[in-house]
């Protein structure tokens, strides 16, 4: 918790607008999406403006909690060498830090609903579940990346490169429905796709999740969590030599 605070402390430092950019960087985002993509989706998804912040703030949470989670081990080599610090609660803290930064961008999400008139529905009870589920997701992949990341560096920029190809796969910007059907249930094997669909069907739609839906995302979570921690401590053995 005092590493994941800091390293929020230390993210802003020297920053005009300090803690201020985590309520600013989602709203820049979503005013640039929006203008280019309201006149497509506008039409078509209702509360389409809170879809598409719900979208992006979930997904910020993974791409910046595994990039962070990521280089989390070798922007503490220094801690980890010299003192005796299980390396899994470097991680930790690297993904919790993105997960503070996120509970900021939500408070942002709350504020609009309020701008459109729309109450919290009885089906939001699920959203703090949505939210634990994204964040041992995101702690799965770090756990895999970070020990990996000592062994290859290359791993920095194929990641980065993930990232932008997912962004444009994960349904942020538009509904599933667009894709055949053959296409939907592809594209539903990723993780992220469930899970933002049944986060704003819980938070604008007043749906509950598909019990299918729910139950592949909660299996394939902790799939990823126990895979990811498995190869972490396999390359843990070596970290300290390789940093």
């Amino acid at each position: 918790m005092l590493l994941a605070v800091s390293d929020l402390k230390l993210r802003y430092r020297n920053s005009i607008f300090g803690f201020f950019w985590s309520f600013l960087e989602p709203l820049l985002m979503l005013t640039v999406l929006y203008l280019v993509f309201t006149e497509i989706f506008h039409g078509t998804i209702q509360y389409y403006p809170l879809y598409l912040l719900m979208g992006l703030i979930m997904w910020n949470m993974f791409a910046r909690g595994t990039s962070m989670g990521m280089e989390s081990i070798l922007n503490k080599n220094g801690l980890i060498t010299q003192t005796y610090l299980p390396r899994e609660v470097v991680v930790f803290s690297g993904v919790l830090t993105s997960f503070f930064m996120m509970l900021f961008e939500l408070i942002v999400f709350s504020i609009f609903m309020g701008v459109f008139g729309l109450m919290p529905p009885v089906t939001i009870i699920l959203l703090p579940a949505m939210v634990v589920i994204l964040f041992i997701l995101t702690l799965g992949f770090s756990f895999a990346l970070s020990s990996l990341l000592v062994y290859y560096r290359d791993l920095r920029s194929i990641w980065n490169v993930i990232l932008q190809a997912a962004f444009f796969a994960a349904t942020i910007i538009y509904q599933i429905t667009i894709f055949p059907e053959k296409l939907r249930h592809i594209i539903s094997l990723n993780p992220i796709v469930p899970l933002l669909d049944i986060s704003r069907n819980v938070t604008i739609y007043n749906k509950w999740p598909d019990g299918n839906d729910l139950t592949y995302l909660i299996c394939v979570t902790f799939a990823v969590l126990c895979v990811g921690y498995a190869i972490f401590k396999i390359l843990d053995r070596r970290i300290v030599e390789e940093l």
